[in-house]
């Protein structure tokens, strides 16, 4: 196809399809193992002889991809994975540049690109030919975590508790490999619904997860199991960094819906409606007055740890005792 004419095809890692040329890229490598292996699931229920090949991005030389896609002696197909494209070779950037002109349509290429610029012009030629393009980014946001869990338990055909997505999320939701396996152990070895209860007993005691919790039981004023769980966190080496940022993120959600007024949707204050009605229960019996004397704490908190501050863990851990006192006070 022309590149004058052709347009970029964006396909979803859970749909892509086997196709002549494909691109994965970007820097979720979960995503983009769950991409190729798809593409070889299908292939394969096609014609189960299909073979996997894979070629290497940082060893490639020249002529390795027409060898990779001609035709077995018993004319088996094959899907050629080409990994690790971000380190490609100047070989490889010019043999698909070539190949992305015209693909053999009896074969199925693969090409994993881990982002970056390097391989520009290879990457240009692939998506211009038209091919599937495949976008693995990290899911950063929360409902992307929270909606990821969901459609895992999902494919095993297994409820759970809003309460257990929100508690897995919130224990292992920084590593989308550790959160994918997760799932798969809850499912493996429990039966029925799965609970938050359960989440708990194989997964309460994460550090990721102690600033989000550290800021949920401050929020609740229980100031004792907040201070608990942060000194743990600090205890085993954990940033206090990241902790403030938790404890920012929780009181920034409670002013942004305080402030809410009618008409105003949970969308327009980038907050997802879950958050919403979770900060609506927070909120009872806070004062303005409190809200905004835990806010300031954090600010300083935040200034002290990013070194402004002789004692880093004081400062988080005063921040975390004057959030507990203002909701204690509600």
């Amino acid at each position: 196809m022309p590149a004058a004419t052709a347009r970029r095809s964006s396909v979803d890692w859970r749909t892509v399809a086997p196709a002549p040329l494909i691109l994965i890229r970007g820097t979720e490598g979960l995503l983009a193992d769950r991409a190729v292996a798809r593409v070889l699931e299908l292939a394969r229920e096609q014609n189960p002889e299909t073979d996997r090949i894979d070629v290497e991005g940082a060893t490639y030389e020249a002529g390795m991809l027409a060898v990779a896609t001609s035709p077995t002696l018993f004319d088996d197909p094959s899907v050629v994975v080409v990994r690790g494209a971000e380190a490609c070779t100047d070989a490889l950037v010019t043999d698909l540049v070539a190949y992305a002109a015209a693909p053999d349509a009896e074969a199925t290429v693969v090409v994993v690109h881990g982002g970056g610029q390097r391989g520009k012009k290879m990457l240009d030629a692939i998506t211009a030919s038209g091919a599937p393009v495949v976008t693995c980014d990290p899911l950063k946001k929360d409902p992307e975590r929270v909606s990821f869990v969901e459609q895992e338990f999902r494919a095993a055909r297994r409820k759970a508790e809003p309460a257990a997505v929100r508690a897995l999320v919130d224990a292992l939701g920084n590593d989308l490999r550790e959160l994918a396996a997760a799932c798969t152990q809850l499912v493996t070895d429990s039966t029925g619904t799965i609970t938050a209860e359960l989440v708990d007993r194989y997964h309460g005691g994460r550090i990721e997860a102690t600033g989000f919790r550290v800021a949920d039981a401050a929020v609740a004023g229980a100031a004792g199991d907040a201070v608990t769980m942060l000194r743990h966190a600090l205890a085993t080496g954990a940033d206090p960094v990241p902790l403030v940022a938790a404890l920012a993120m929780k009181l920034r959600a409670l002013a942004k819906v305080s402030a809410m007024r009618g008409g105003v949707t949970a969308r327009e204050l980038g907050l997802a409606p879950w958050q919403v009605d979770r900060a609506r229960k927070e909120l009872r019996g806070w004062t303005p007055d409190g809200l905004a004397e835990a806010i300031g704490a954090v600010a300083r908190a935040d200034a002290e740890v990013k070194g402004g501050g002789r004692d880093p863990v004081y400062a988080v851990e005063r921040a975390v005792l004057v959030i507990a006192r203002n909701a204690r006070a509600r």
